[in-house]
């Protein structure tokens, strides 16, 4: 079993594991949006913020028509992760092409858009464009139910085996413990099948496809789903039986399990956000401490209030001492981790209120907030079980009885006066008055474990006990279903941080500024000289407007019968581009110059200040 383990944490751990920013961001692509071209273009290829993977429908790119054009095998440009490309026929012809695109980022989650660009001048007619989040719906409502299933079944599997072995629970959890492993199984295999549709926003017809299936298995989101389903036939194998009837279990049940435990964890690290992004390695160990914690506290809590709901199983007070220990350290954990990753996944505080990921985190936040005060109602019932109590030796024809120590002023219920009808003795009762509880073992050593520490374990929660916790406890279980959901939300969205440099990358491509070009002039005449202002605008690809202004000698406005610009980018030897600027009485302009080219483009402005007397001057402008 342990050479299982070893091979599927390796195999998980070392499969792919990026190192940039969570949610590929688009930065570029070439042709870029909105751009006119001279001729056809050989390729078209995008650039990501992280390294992605393709799909065998990656590209669709459409002609004004809306007709599909036949392209190439979707392949990485140079070798590089980070790209997307693919080839286009000859004979495109001319008019406003659709380029709708679909990869799966570094840490598992598909990323689509589209964008247009034209050949020769755009056409009056285009393509519709798709949505950036195209999807298909039942696929992926499906693909989310599986994902919710799976975290509850991880944490009811952890939780029940953590409160036999951990807490020394008695009692039956078999039931608890089948269901989280057959939720836990039955939802990865969902997964495993939806996956396909899921990436590829398709119906859910293709979850059986042989190839698609083919294609996730060879993926690192399958292989993490398969390492998942064999550690859970792995966990088949687990002795789980001889806890249930020993009271302290040995290295053969707890190593294997705490490995399992570990390795079912790893493969949610290694398929979602801790996978991706800035520093790794420290975000895997975080992802995984937090997902356990959150394991062992919520499913602990539903292992405790499925104990509560057995009269015929009584729980220990020293059981519900261990459990809730071990729960403080599990919140620690969680407080710990959870700080690190809300400020990974963030990147500013800004993030909080601006990005969806940041207002989910805040809802989570105040679920957890509210978590914390049912736990705190829960550790004063816990308080009052664990207050040491002492046994009372009393003369014959009395009932021994067991009351809180220091009781000088404590009411010793169950003696019988003169007079008072004698109650039956409470069962274990001479047990107690031996120092020992019902099933033998000394009640200030329960499970050989906490020493004299647990106090109350020599005896069992009465009615009035066992109502109060149950009700704190399902409280708490009631709120942490919701932290559980808001949790696998939280892993489906875009991080803050990711979410910015998408943002920051839309707005340099969506509003460049503009550009404003001063060129002085000197035709060498008394009085021909002077500059031109140019104002280039927005300066980017596409449709631009120019506007340009001469000034004299003196630096007042001035009128020349003639100015001309044009522009030439000579790397890709287009041009030059005539502006066709005209005279509006006192400035020059022009609305139709359009650009179809990024690069730095060489400006010439020639001014004519007589019928025989003009100069040309060059100036660099940069277009985005």
């Amino acid at each position: 079993m342990l050479t299982l383990l070893g091979g599927v944490l390796m195999l998980v751990l070392f499969t792919g594991v990026s190192g940039a920013s969570a949610h590929a961001a688009l930065t570029g692509t070439d042709p870029q949006d909105g751009s006119v071209l001279k001729s056809e273009p050989r390729r078209v290829t995008l650039t990501f913020s992280e390294s992605i993977g393709l799909l065998d429908d990656s590209f669709r790119v459409l002609t004004p028509e809306n007709r599909r054009v036949h392209t190439g095998a979707p392949s990485h440009a140079d070798g590089r992760s980070d790209t997307a490309s693919v080839t286009l026929p000859r004979g495109l012809g001319t008019g406003t092409f659709t380029v709708a695109w679909r990869v799966v980022s570094a840490d598992s989650h598909p990323v689509s858009g589209a964008f247009t660009f034209s050949i020769g001048k755009p056409s009056a007619t285009t393509a519709p464009l798709p949505s950036a989040a195209a999807s298909n719906p039942a696929s992926t409502g499906l693909y989310d139910i599986a994902r919710y299933a799976a975290y509850s079944g991880l944490a009811l599997l952890i939780g029940a085996a953590t409160f036999v072995l951990g807490c020394g629970h008695r009692g039956s959890v078999r039931r608890l413990l089948l269901t989280g492993w057959w939720t836990l199984l039955g939802s990865t295999l969902a997964l495993l099948l939806l996956r396909g549709p899921y990436e590829r926003g398709t119906g859910l017809g293709d979850a059986l496809d042989p190839s698609i299936l083919s294609d996730t298995l060879t993926s690192r989101p399958g292989i993490v789903l398969v390492a998942r389903l064999a550690l859970l036939a792995a966990a088949v194998l687990l002795p789980l039986r001889a806890p249930l009837r020993d009271r302290a279990p040995g290295p053969a049940v707890l190593l294997p399990g705490g490995l399992l435990a570990l390795g079912l964890a790893v493969t949610w690290a290694a398929a979602e956000h801790a996978s991706a992004g800035i520093q790794v390695p420290v975000a895997m160990v975080s992802s995984v401490l937090h997902l356990l914690a959150m394991a062992v506290w919520l499913g602990g809590l539903t292992a405790l209030l499925s104990a509560l709901h057995r009269p015929a199983e009584p729980v220990a007070p020293a059981v519900v001492t261990r459990f809730s220990r071990l729960a403080l350290v599990s919140v620690a954990i969680l407080a710990a981790t959870g700080v690190y990753q809300s400020w990974r996944g963030l990147g500013s505080w800004d993030a909080l209120t601006s990005t969806s990921y940041g207002r989910l985190l805040l809802v989570k936040v105040a679920a957890v907030a509210l978590l914390l005060v049912g736990a705190a109602f829960s550790r004063r019932w816990t308080a009052r079980l664990a207050t040491p109590r002492v046994a009372l030796t009393v003369p014959a024809g009395r009932v021994p009885v067991t009351v809180p120590a220091g009781g000088p002023g404590e009411t010793r219920e169950g003696t019988d006066g003169p007079g008072e009808e004698r109650g039956p003795e409470p069962e274990g009762t001479e047990d107690r008055h031996e120092g020992r509880t019902e099933d033998g073992h000394d009640g200030g050593h329960d499970g050989g474990h906490d020493g004299g520490h647990d106090g109350g374990a020599g005896g069992t929660i009465d009615a009035g006990q066992r109502q109060g916790l149950r009700r704190s406890v399902l409280a708490e279980v009631t709120v942490g279903i919701l932290v559980l959901m808001i949790t696998t939300m939280l892993t489906g969205t875009q991080p803050g941080r990711a979410a910015e440099e998408t943002a920051a990358a839309t707005a340099a491509a969506d509003h460049p500024v503009s550009s404003t070009t001063t060129v002085p002039f000197d035709v060498g005449t008394p009085g021909g000289h002077g500059k031109v202002q140019v104002e280039l605008s927005p300066g980017r690809v596409g449709e631009n407007s120019v506007q340009a202004v001469i000034f004299g000698p003196d630096g007042g406005l001035a009128t020349v019968p003639e100015l001309r610009i044009t522009f030439t980018l000579e790397s890709q030897q287009v041009g030059p581009i005539d502006a066709e600027i005209t005279d509006k009485g006192g400035y020059w302009t022009s609305d139709s110059l359009t650009l179809p080219l990024p690069g730095t483009w060489t400006m010439k402005t020639t001014v004519r200040t007589t019928d025989v007397d003009q100069v040309t001057v060059e100036r660099k402008v940069r277009v985005s």
